[in-house]
């Protein structure tokens, strides 16, 4: 059982190596990289290729450890013994499972993707060193002691927002998804429309690697960027030759709101542009 990658996404050999190393390990796959580049669909595409359910835990600035483990939650049982409520003597009827437990106590072996671990406090990954290296916890209000069924495929993406601790890192197989070189990006493309015009794409290309060279920009576009913006011109009809014409004293791409997010890059493109026009004059 090994991952090659899958019709609807292009891995690299590196990818691929420390997805099945990960796998081989028994051991969570930390995958950084830019945003945009493909690390959420990741996990989708590795569940699908094994075979496996995919279980997904969006992490949050607010969300804490203990979510993905349980959530007891103690006011609706004091409103229930208020109410005289039966339920109220099975302290389990009030237990919430996490994202965790539920891969633990699945019947058969998932993915669990740990999405965006940095965005949460630094100390999150630490209070998850027991569970992911044990796979199992202790629910405190039952005296329950939950166990893997079948140890998970765990897939914890980050983009570099804060650093990890080092125990946390040590118990991970740690890979960087690099951004894609032409080559790639024409083959991550061509997955995502197998129809479009190659004239159209070599042209696009040039153009969005050219925009991401430029210096001084805040937020360089993405290979999902990228992809939607293929999909306006195509929807636009927007003709070849106008990519083409990459006239530096007008700098800024057509439907750049694709492909710029912020107006700092906008104001650079257009400072590049008006600097090239009065060098012409």
């Amino acid at each position: 059982m090994s991952f090659t990658g899958t019709d609807n996404y292009v891995a690299t050999k590196d990818l691929q190596m420390a997805v099945n190393a990960a796998v081989t390990l028994q051991r969570p796959l930390l995958i950084k990289g830019e945003p945009g580049t493909g690390k959420t669909l990741l996990a989708e595409e590795v569940a699908s290729a094994l075979g496996m359910p995919l279980m997904q835990w969006h992490v949050k600035s607010t969300t804490k450890a203990q979510q993905g483990l349980y959530e007891y939650d103690a006011v609706s049982r004091l409103r229930d013994s208020q109410l005289g409520n039966d339920k109220v003597h099975d302290v389990g009827n009030y237990i919430k499972k996490g994202k965790l437990w539920q891969a633990f106590d699945a019947d058969e072996r998932v993915v669990l993707l740990i999405d965006e671990i940095d965005k949460a406090d630094i100390e999150f990954p630490n209070d998850l060193l027991v569970e992911l290296d044990k796979m199992e916890f202790h629910v405190y209000e039952t005296g329950e002691r939950v166990q893997a069924r079948h140890r998970p495929v765990v897939i914890i993406t980050s983009n570099n927002e804060k650093e990890l601790p080092d125990a946390f890192l040590r118990r991970c197989f740690f890979h960087y998804i690099n951004f894609p070189d032409k080559a790639t990006m024409k083959a991550i493309v061509d997955v995502h429309y197998p129809d479009i015009s190659q004239a159209l794409v070599a042209e696009a290309m040039q153009m969005f690697f050219d925009v991401r060279d430029i210096p001084g920009l805040k937020k360089k576009p993405s290979t999902s960027e990228l992809i939607d913006w293929l999909k306006l011109l195509m929807a636009d009809e927007i003709p070849e030759d106008l990519l083409a014409n990459r006239d530096p004293t007008k700098a800024i791409p057509p439907l750049y709101g694709a492909l710029l997010k912020n107006e700092q890059d906008v104001q650079l493109l257009e400072r590049l542009a008006f600097m090239s026009r009065r060098e012409q004059r």
